[in-house]
């Protein structure tokens, strides 16, 4: 089914508070198919999820944010959760990095309240966007065509978002997908 990837390298960025499964999921099913992923956040040395409320495991963070460069990465994936996001999108490192990514034309995949950092990376103007219903209104006042779906892809803006947790296979298999050239769902 899915080929292998080992030539593909993929950036998760996270702050302290994303929602740990959402960095997990998707971190393994990239892994099982020979991506190699890194953890970037501001945080220097390890970051923190959360399991919605409360606190969760700690992760090493593999770069620094500083470091990142969007042209060392095939993808980026943006965790939600409501405090990771808060936290990048009033940090002018984090965004300039996403815009980097869509900017060279590199997929960028943002489940739950991740897509807040693409409304403020100003990315999502006449796209199809889906995300934790509480963002409808700002991804709407953003310029995007919210969508209630479990994954949807902007193919011209090389977008993938994801509604929340249970959406998450099908999240991974979308991100999969476009990293092979096979796009799956629209």
């Amino acid at each position: 089914m899915t080929h292998t990837l080992t030539h593909k390298k993929v950036a998760i960025l996270v702050a302290n508070g994303f929602e740990q499964v959402e960095l997990t999921q998707p971190l393994e099913a990239l892994q099982a198919a020979g991506v190699q992923v890194h953890i970037v956040s501001p945080e220097q040395e390890q970051v923190q999820g959360w399991h919605h409320y409360d606190k969760g495991d700690y992760f090493a963070v593999d770069v620094p944010l500083e470091q990142a460069k969007a042209e060392n990465y095939d993808a980026l994936v943006l965790p939600g959760g409501t405090v990771n996001p808060d936290q990048l999108r009033v940090n002018p490192q984090a965004i300039a990095l996403i815009k980097d990514f869509a900017t060279a034309g590199k997929w960028i995949a943002a489940v739950c309240h991740g897509p807040w950092l693409l409304a403020e990376a100003d990315l999502i103007q006449g796209c199809d966007v889906t995300s934790w219903p509480s963002l409808q209104t700002d991804l709407r006042n953003a310029g995007a065509n919210w969508v209630d779906r479990e994954v949807a892809i902007a193919h011209q803006q090389q977008l993938i978002t994801s509604r929340n947790p249970d959406d998450l296979p099908a999240f991974s298999e979308a991100l999969i997908g476009c990293l092979n050239r096979v796009p799956v769902g629209a």
